[in-house]
């Protein structure tokens, strides 16, 4: 197990924060999404290794790995969510105790992206007028906007070798700035 591969960046999920007052434009935000979570930690800890526990008292989540046999936990808070409002505070929770691991933190420096939007469709459009109608599609598209992005990534998963060398990590993080 290298925990150290918690930390390789995740393709981010998008959704629509808002639509522009004139319905030409939506603005989309890049987040954080449980399943990708639980994915990376199957993968680079094995199912067995991890476990997240939620008190719906306090809204704290707490993930724990198993390290040389030991559990080692990280614990954060949820907030409120406006749908599901215990499901999301959970979810919200087991997510940000993840980050304290450094799974997705790479989705933090992504940013919020403008993108056209159909106002007779209701719904953004690719550059070249089709419809995203789905989370999913936004998501598609968003993420195979940033090429660039994608071939830093590309760089990162082909070089496991030195994902633990300060010098190469320093220079991934100066190549985000650009993108």
């Amino acid at each position: 197990m290298d925990i150290h591969k918690l930390t390789d960046p995740i393709e981010p999920k998008w959704r629509i924060q808002s639509v522009t007052q004139d319905k030409k434009r939506a603005i989309v935000i890049p987040y954080l999404d449980s399943r990708l979570v639980q994915q990376r930690l199957d993968d680079v800890v094995g199912q067995e290794n991890w476990q997240n526990t939620y008190d719906a008292t306090t809204g704290t989540s707490s993930l724990g790995i198993k390290i040389d046999g030991d559990w080692v936990y990280k614990t954060d808070v949820g907030a409120d969510s406006k749908v599901e409002k215990e499901k999301g505070k959970a979810s919200d929770a087991f997510k940000r105790a993840a980050v304290l691991w450094g799974i997705g933190r790479n989705i933090y420096s992504i940013g919020a992206k403008v993108i056209a939007y159909s106002a007779e469709k209701k719904c953004p459009i690719t550059s070249t007028g089709q419809p995203l109608y789905t989370p999913d599609a936004i998501s598609l598209y968003m993420n195979g906007l940033s090429e660039s992005m994608g071939l830093l990534m590309q760089i990162w998963k082909l070089n496991p070798d030195k994902q633990t060398d300060d010098e190469f990590k320093e220079l991934m993080a100066a190549l985000k700035k650009y993108l």
